[in-house]
């Protein structure tokens, strides 16, 4: 069996890291460089960045700030946000990165998704998806755009999707629940694991230890990511872990 992942995420905007609750009213947290040496210090087994406002503003991901973090750490990096085509992607893994997460451009244009699998082999390709459940639909939609734009897309029929076009592993977070520290959405993460057979990685909502617990021990999820509860101290990387070994969850 797997070991599960705990993965922190520095959510970049303009060179700073920023967290909301959410998706909106952004805080400043602080600098990507230190706090990725201080989640490698930590034992991170990856580190998720997402330059949360270059698709918003059109432009590319801050490829500097990537080298520079991309030196601090020595755990799998994967990036994401202002990606449009394959050689957006080819820039991001030169400066440093293991992986590249495509989201809004994925949606627009699908075929992006298997053109990075094709160049750099699909462990390369993570499909970002930010899901928020409807009601009236009683299903989850896919948003794009930082959680600005409904698509009118089924997130669960967009994962299966994505994954016959190449995607090696999906990252989704819970709109509903980002920034809440109410816990996983498990329902969603259930649904996912039962549609696709790629590594997930489940983001949005942790709060408290015993959040890594329920939504390792209730869905099949790969990884479990994290922000606020590491960014200002409340949780570390070897608290959860621990506690992950006391309630039988392998990890690594």
């Amino acid at each position: 069996m797997l070991a599960k992942r705990i993965i922190p995420c520095l959510d970049v905007d303009h060179g700073r890291v920023k967290k909301g609750v959410n998706f909106v009213n952004l805080q400043d947290v602080g600098d990507p460089t230190e706090i990725a040496a201080a989640y490698q210090k930590q034992g991170a087994d990856e580190l998720v960045f997402l330059d949360i406002t270059a698709t918003n503003e059109k432009r590319k991901a801050i490829v500097e700030t990537i080298e520079k973090v991309a030196g601090q750490v020595f755990m799998p990096l994967t990036v994401g946000g202002g990606i449009h085509n394959v050689a957006d992607m080819m820039a991001l893994l030169k400066a440093g990165a293991d992986k590249t997460a495509v989201n809004s451009a994925a949606v627009r244009q699908p075929k992006l998704i298997t053109a990075g699998a094709e160049k750099f082999g699909s462990q390369c390709v993570v499909l970002a998806i930010d899901a928020k459940f409807n009601p009236e639909t009683d299903a989850y939609e896919v948003f794009v755009n930082g959680g600005r734009q409904p698509t009118g897309l089924n997130a669960i029929e967009w994962a299966k999707e994505g994954v016959k076009r190449g995607a090696g592993e999906l990252l989704v977070t819970s709109m509903d629940k980002d920034g809440t520290k109410s816990g996983y959405d498990i329902r969603l993460y259930q649904q996912l694991t039962a549609a696709v057979g790629v590594p997930i990685i489940a983001s949005g909502g942790c709060g408290q230890l015993s959040d890594f617990s329920d939504v390792f021990q209730k869905t099949n999820v790969d990884g479990a990511l994290a922000a606020s509860v590491f960014h200002f101290g409340e949780l570390t990387i070897s608290d959860v872990k621990q506690q992950l070994k006391t309630d039988g969850v392998i990890v690594r």
